[in-house]
């Protein structure tokens, strides 16, 4: 086995390039990459934007200062000098996994990537072999100022800028050689995510990032690379005390497009989740073609939506994604208006979902056999277990009894908070993430029944890809807006989702959607989102939503044919405002609902009328209305004190004394006294020819009637 390890080896190794036998990339032009439009019916297939040109200065080693040098190795490898040209643990891990684990990488390996052709970028245990051999060879043939310089002057950082002198300029606008300790601290942090970190949001998650664990770790390697190369780091004091970098504002805009710059930073992300191997950078220069499912016109009319509202507040979030529900292709958003410095308004900010989150419950309540039918009460304020406070309904108003139908269309609060106490919100949270929603977004707030009125917070690509999950009637593709990636070469790269988004899943039966998108439709025919019905009358179901003290307004709808989310909010989360004035009552149902109504008029306008599926009120009418509290029981009134001498008048109805039953031989007749007023009416006592006296059951001297001797017979004791 030693042998034949050592025989293997000494074949890789053997047939591994040298140095000077492989192609320089940094001798090769390199190429933008096209993004294109959702293609046309004839076919035709428009650009969208490209990469841009890739800016690339080298750099003489002699040139580059040790801020820089410590910058990157701090960041990337602080053992670079003493260290062979692979990491074992990193190669380890990638041959384990066939390839597909990637990372752990050395700079020489890094370089051998960016500096030379023939090494593709997809994560194969093939290239990653032929990898580690390069690599090797190039650590034993190169100084290892050498491969630092290549690394340095071939690895892209972001901003169109391949290599540190580009980079220098590109955040900074001075050259390298003039960057202090903090600024080539900076290089060095934004190696590992340069798309991500070169236009980070202010106060965002990506800048959050990196002025935080990326900066504490880059201090802390800093003073570990003093510790072992002492011309190089900054001693511990040092290292803590450095300060976080500003940077020269960047504008990626292009054309004065704004959205251009979204869908760019967008459709970076995507690709890099989707696409094992292929990075920001690679996008930047390696000549792709990437196809996208959005519309130009219909990104455009997402934008001009908002027109319809009164204005707002400066820093309002206008949020607007539309899925397609039979692919998931996302075919628009509203970005923003300006993506240097506002996150994206519709795939990003994350606002709460506020009455927009109902339908969740009432598909899991379906699902568990509750049927539409179903008798609540709609009267406010209710209590309920687990809760601080009464629940209130929209203006503190009562309903009476409801079924499911009436408070999805009026948007009854206490209602929905029953059915999730029923329900159960970890049930109706794992639908949510099913149906589309990120599951990091159930952990945005408090888990309990209050999650019915949408306490957690999300943004419109979570809920369009929800909602399209309705309009699917139950089977769910994944949200996306990626539909091809082509190499340099016009060859097509399979994403790792490949046959999730061309098979999706199955999250709800067909029966259950029927129903949730009947209760949906009253939304809009009979209560609070009149507003979002279409001109040309097709159906439409939705809901609206709108959080406490009017922090979020929503409406999401869908037509068979296209799902949309509309939100309004803040970037600071205050309450909305119209025009400057707080105090004005803002609901989705008047405004977002305006602007789902506007997009959609335009995204629907010459497509086929459908009709949704008929409800088939699939459950068992159940009853959830309280159980009615018994009455007290009236307390008798006490009978008068029996007097110790017999009235003189009779009693209206005497009652006659206890005769024997003449089947009873045992029985002695009581002695009839006709003087006594008790027996008056008595039949012995009674004179020849009355009979106005009271009639009892027979005459003494006859015999009973046979059919009534049972009934008269007195029951014997068990």
């Amino acid at each position: 086995m030693i042998i034949a390890g050592v025989g293997t080896f000494a074949v890789f190794y053997s047939v591994a390039p040298d140095a000077d036998d492989l192609d320089h990339q940094a001798e090769v032009e390199l190429s933008a990459t096209q993004i294109m439009w959702a293609g046309e019916e004839d076919g035709e297939e428009s650009v969208a934007l490209t990469t841009g040109e890739v800016n690339r200065v080298p750099v003489e080693f002699e040139d580059i200062p040790d801020s820089v040098v410590s910058g990157v190795l701090a960041a990337e490898q602080h053992t670079f000098y003493d260290d062979p040209g692979i990491s074992v643990t990193g190669t380890a891990r990638a041959l384990l996994s066939r390839g597909e684990a990637g990372g752990g990488s050395t700079i020489t390996q890094q370089m051998a990537r960016n500096y030379y052709g023939g090494l593709s970028q997809e994560q194969t245990i093939q290239r990653k072999i032929r990898e580690i051999f390069i690599s090797i060879k190039l650590a034993q043939q190169l100084e290892q100022d050498q491969i630092l310089e290549q690394y340095l002057n071939t690895i892209y950082f972001g901003r169109n800028a391949s290599g540190v002198e580009a980079a220098a300029q590109a955040y900074f606008d001075k050259p390298v050689s003039e960057l202090d300790d903090a600024e080539g601290a900076f290089i060095g942090l934004i190696i590992q995510q340069p798309s991500a970190f070169s236009n980070p949001e202010p106060g965002g998650p990506h800048d959050q990032v990196m002025r935080g664990e990326r900066w504490d770790y880059l201090q802390t390697q800093l003073a570990a690379l003093n510790e072992i190369e002492p011309e190089l780091g900054l001693p511990e004091e040092e290292a803590q005390n450095l300060e976080f970098p500003d940077t020269v504002e960047y504008n990626p805009e292009e054309e004065g497009d704004p959205q251009l710059a979204y869908i760019n930073n967008a459709v970076v992300d995507e690709v890099e989740r989707r696409y094992d191997g292929i990075t920001g950078a690679d996008i930047a220069t390696q000549g792709y073609t990437i196809q996208t499912s959005l519309d130009e016109d219909l990104m455009t009319a997402a934008e001009d939506a908002f027109d319809v509202l009164p204005e707002m507040a400066d820093d309002t979030m206008r949020g607007l994604t539309s899925v397609n529900p039979e692919t998931g292709e996302i075919v628009a958003f509203n970005g923003g208006p300006n993506a240097a410095e506002v996150v994206n308004n519709s795939l990003t900010h994350q606002t709460q979902a506020g009455s927009a989150y109902k339908p969740f419950v009432l598909a899991a309540a379906l699902r568990d056999g509750v049927s539409l039918n179903s008798q609540f009460d709609g009267d406010s304020p209710q209590e309920f277990p687990g809760l601080e406070s009464p629940v209130q309904n929209a203006g503190e108003q009562s309903y009476g009894e409801v079924d499911l139908i009436q408070s999805t269309a009026d948007s009854i609060n206490t209602p929905y908070v029953e059915l999730m106490v029923q329900t159960g919100v970890e049930n109706v949270d794992d639908l949510a993430v099913d149906m589309g929603v990120n599951a990091a977004r159930t952990e945005t707030s408090v888990q309990g029944p209050l999650v019915a009125l949408g306490t957690h917070q999300v943004n419109t690509l979570d809920m369009a890809s929800a909602y399209a999950t309705f309009a699917a009637q139950g089977q769910q593709k994944p949200a996306h807006m990626v539909t091809e990636v082509r190499d340099r070469n016009g060859d097509v790269v399979q994403p790792n989702d490949a046959d999730e988004i061309e098979s999706g899943s199955e999250v709800l039966d067909s029966d259950v959607t029927a129903d949730a998108t009947h209760a949906m439709t009253q939304v809009v025919e009979n209560g609070g989102g009149e507003n979002a019905a279409l001109p040309d009358g097709r159906p439409v179901a939705g809901k609206t939503g709108t959080s406490s003290d009017a922090v979020s307004a929503w409406f999401v709808g869908y037509t068979p044919q296209l799902a949309t989310a509309v939100s309004l909010s803040r970037a600071g989360a205050e309450p909305l405002e119209i025009g400057g004035q707080g105090d004005v009552e803002i609901f989705g149902g008047t405004t977002s609902a305006n602007v789902w109504s506007e997009f959609m008029t335009t995204a629907m306008e010459g497509e086929e009328v459908q009709e949704f599926p008929p409800p088939q009120f699939i459950g068992d009418d159940q009853s959830f209305l309280p159980t009615p509290e018994p009455t007290p029981e009236p307390t008798p009134e006490p009978t008068e004190e029996p007097t110790e001498e017999p009235t003189d008048e009779p009693s209206e109805e005497p009652t006659p004394p206890e005769d024997c039953n003449p089947l009873d031989p045992t029985c002695e007749p009581e002695e009839i006294d006709c003087e006594d007023p008790q027996f008056e009416g008595h039949p012995e006592c009674q004179e020849d020819g009355e009979d106005d006296g009271p009639e009892w059951p027979w005459d003494p001297e006859e015999e009973a009637p046979e059919e009534d001797n049972n009934s008269l017979i007195r029951p014997q004791r068990e």
